[in-house]
């Protein structure tokens, strides 16, 4: 459609060239004229276990050359509605985790005082706690969903507050999201205490067990949840380790037992409408991902939460 930003079709130029772009959109250096930035953060002196999500943003850009604009699923066409454009990577400082987060935090501000929903590739889920506080300042508390294998509500981590553990614990304490309407979704595996999973219930956050999800269609727990957040502003976290590692083992934190790739779709699906005010992706790790189906999938999960931005009309 004229007028908006297109991928490039692999019938004009081959899938396996062209710019190393999410989808082979354009790149853009200003944020004037977009609805939605989808960007890098490639970073991983978060984590705790497996390192490696610094390549992340790289090669699920690589891995998306595959994807066509068109959801055969819902009939979204986001390129034809929406002015989106890949803005690059975030230049972190690949030493100081602190000093990334505060990078983090100060672009974000920038991206969403332009009026732009940013999509953003990480990376390890510490990047979501600057996101989020960005996110609080321009539209107050939100509602968040938060597909993890973890619950990432850990009070510290070394003597670190700021990890890829603590994220929700901060987010919480410093009011950036609505305790009632936070849900989390896949938890599951071990933990050093009961408390891991109880203290955030505690708090108000709504928790969905992965073994309370096998052999189940997420459609309609899906579509509870989008009836609960109204019309409430929304953010979308989607670690990939919720993912069973059987569909996603090029992760950080592999558990098993995790959601299937259906279900990852039939929630994101069931979120149409909800007004989604940014989102991420987190913890694909190219080293254990040697068939790239990992970031493929990441690339996937990605078009389809582009799929249910607001302004995008489902069939």
């Amino acid at each position: 459609m004229s007028g908006f930003n297109q991928p490039i079709s692999g019938n004009d130029l081959a899938r396996f060239s062209g710019p190393n772009t999410f989808m082979r959109l354009p790149q853009a250096n200003v944020l004037d004229g977009l609805d939605v930035a989808v960007l890098g953060i490639p970073q991983d002196i978060g984590t705790s276990w497996r390192s490696g999500t610094r390549f992340g943003p790289k090669q699920i850009r690589a891995e998306s050359a595959m994807i066509r604009p068109y959801n055969m699923a819902t009939g979204a066409a986001p390129f034809d509605s929406l002015q989106i454009a890949d803005i690059g990577d975030l230049a972190i400082n690949t030493f100081s985790l602190a000093d990334s987060l505060g990078i983090i935090r100060n672009s974000y501000d920038g991206i969403l005082a332009a009026g732009v929903i940013p999509v953003a590739m990480g990376g390890d889920h510490s990047i979501t706690l600057p996101i989020l506080r960005a996110i609080a300042v321009r539209h107050g508390p939100v509602a968040l969903v938060h597909v993890d294998a973890h619950a990432d509500v850990n009070d510290q981590m070394f003597g670190e507050r700021e990890t890829h553990g603590t994220v929700f614990r901060r987010a919480w304490e410093e009011g950036l999201i609505q305790p009632d309407k936070t849900y989390q979704i896949g938890i599951r595996g071990s933990g050093y205490g009961a408390d891991d999973f109880t203290q955030a219930q505690g708090w108000g956050f709504q928790h969905f067990p992965a073994h309370e999800l096998w052999h189940r269609s997420l459609a309609s727990m899906g579509a509870e949840i989008r009836r609960d957040i109204g019309d409430r502003p929304v953010y979308i976290s989607y670690d990939i380790d919720s993912l069973d590692p059987a569909y996603a083992p090029g992760t950080g934190t592999p558990e098993i037992g995790g959601l299937t790739t259906a279900q990852a779709l039939e929630l994101i699906h069931a979120l149409s409408g909800a007004n989604v005010v940014g989102c991420d992706l987190v913890e694909v790790s190219p080293p254990y991902d040697p068939s790239g189906n990992t970031a493929l999938t990441a690339a996937n999960l990605l078009f389809e939460m582009i799929c249910i931005l607001p302004g995008v009309k489902q069939r």
